[in-house]
């Protein structure tokens, strides 16, 4: 499977099974469409008739006089336009030849593979505190009480989650621990004696633990800074970005704006982690479309790490993302790339967390194939120790998975969770996003379809269209590299 685009003056062709880019010319780029078109089987095979009728086409295409200087090279030939496209056509075929082009998905079989694998549990999000300071139009924790009430996790209930962990991680070593809330910093106590539990148990069970926070930073203060930069391997910091679109959708709950509060503790957060090891991350609704600018505002704030990603609410919230909203957001995603480019030609880059795409490596074959691990070996734990899929089906009963008490207890929820991936989702298994998005979230799945193996369609243009921009800036940073 190939997928062909054009953007911002590159023509992209991108090998979906092997996750080989190439950056080809005009010529090229028409060749393989019609060599797609043409093949007959898996192995992208033609007949010598569907050769030449591709020749025929090609050729008749280019013969205008507008396209003289490609054909420059072939002009001391009896018919250069002809000996171009046959030349061309053979270099198609010798990537094909080489694993390069039309590459045979070698993934289905091992998803098997992996279902069979035994379970073990590497991360857990803890709700430190099911409460907030703040009102968030679009918070899907209903202003952390998640469908129930609000509360702030023991110490000895976070104790036992660490617990858990612990003993449900089999031989693996390093753990990781996100304190999530509503606001975990309405918490802060509980944090830093998890964290003092956590290290003393590092020793005597040879683990290591990652520490991570989010917060909305309203109770951000120098002594909480110092302890993070000491022990959170990561910060993230809920920011919208420009003041007005932060102000509208994240109040506090007197109804007052909270950028004037945070943006100076954000800015003083990042700079005491030498901008690394932490991100803003913001939301962008039906109400700012024009998102790219709330982007911009952040890296012009000085931000080297930056998310703002699409709201997930239903067609009934009058901020939710539209099928009409689309071909703007796609030109906010182009125009972002851009920008991007332009600041890292300047040396002023910066990095957009939808952008970041590796494609020396990336993640493990399993991940690519069933994405972040929800249900199975990453759990979300309530203040009272229950357990869920992750911190998005907190509340939904129906996914109450057990508690770090007594366990998990619906195994068959696990095993469901384990069998979710990219060749389980009809909408997935010819999609070209595939290994970049690994199916998509499964909360997002139920939330718009009631079924985890679905997916939130809107969801995945928006994910089709970043992978694209992603792809095209790898792209461009290499053709600038090789004219350097």
């Amino acid at each position: 499977m190939v997928h062909q685009y054009k953007n911002n003056g590159y023509n992209i062709v991108l090998d979906v099974n092997s996750g080989m880019v190439h950056v080809v010319d005009d010529l090229i780029y028409d060749i393989i469409e019609g060599y797609n078109k043409a093949s007959r089987d898996a192995k992208h095979k033609v007949s010598k008739e569907d050769r030449e009728a591709i020749i025929n086409h090609i050729t008749d295409k280019y013969k205008g006089e507008e396209y003289t200087s490609l054909f420059e090279e072939y002009k001391e030939q009896a018919d250069p336009v002809v000996t171009a496209v046959t030349e061309a056509l053979s270099e198609v075929e010798e990537l094909i030849t080489e694993g390069a082009l039309f590459t045979e998905d070698i993934y289905e079989n091992y998803i098997s593979e992996f279902k069979n694998r035994s379970t073990v549990v590497k991360a857990l999000c803890l709700h430190i505190a099911h409460d907030c300071n703040l009102a968030c139009k679009y918070c899907f924790a209903e202003e952390g009480e998640y469908q129930g009430r609000r509360a702030l996790m023991s110490y000895e209930v976070g104790k036992q989650a660490l617990d858990f962990l612990i003993a449900s991680s089999g031989n693996r070593k390093n753990l990781e621990i996100d304190f999530f809330g509503g606001e975990p910093l309405m918490n802060f106590d509980v944090v830093k004696r998890l964290v003092e539990y956590g290290r003393e148990q590092e020793v005597i069970h040879n683990k290591k633990f990652r520490f991570t926070l989010t917060t909305n930073g309203i109770l951000l203060n120098d002594d909480i800074m110092e302890f993070a930069n000491k022990e959170m391997s990561n910060v993230v910091l809920s920011i919208d970005g420009r003041k007005e679109v932060n102000d509208m959708m994240r109040p506090s709950r007197n109804g007052k704006g909270s950028y004037d509060v945070i943006i100076p503790k954000f800015k003083k957060l990042a700079e005491s982690r030498n901008q690394t090891n932490y991100y803003v991350r913001g939301t962008f609704t039906h109400n700012n479309l024009d998102f790219s600018e709330d982007v911009i505002h952040l890296a012009e704030n000085g931000f080297k790490q930056i998310s703002v990603e699409p709201v997930v609410a239903l067609p009934e919230e009058n901020y939710s993302l539209k099928e009409e909203d689309l071909e703007k957001i796609y030109e906010e995603y182009d125009k972002l790339a851009a920008y991007i480019l332009e600041k890292k030609q300047k040396g002023e880059g910066f990095n957009f967390f939808h952008f970041m795409i590796d494609l020396s490596g990336g993640p493990c074959v399993a991940k690519r194939l069933s994405g972040c691990g929800s249900g199975t070996e990453y759990l979300a734990v309530t203040p009272w120790g229950d357990l869920y899929p992750c911190h998005q089906f907190v509340g939904e009963e129906k996914y109450l998975m057990g508690n770090v008490f007594e366990g998990v207890k619906q195994k068959e929820m696990q095993e469901e969770f384990k069998c979710c991936n990219v060749y389980s989702k009809d909408k997935c298994k010819e999609c070209f996003a595939k290994f970049y998005c690994s199916g998509g979230c499964a909360a997002n799945s139920y939330k718009f379809h009631g079924s985890i193996h679905d997916t939130y369609d809107i969801g995945c243009k928006l994910q089709k269209k970043r992978v694209e921009c992603a792809l095209m800036i790898k792209a461009a940073e290499a053709s600038l590299s090789e004219e350097a």
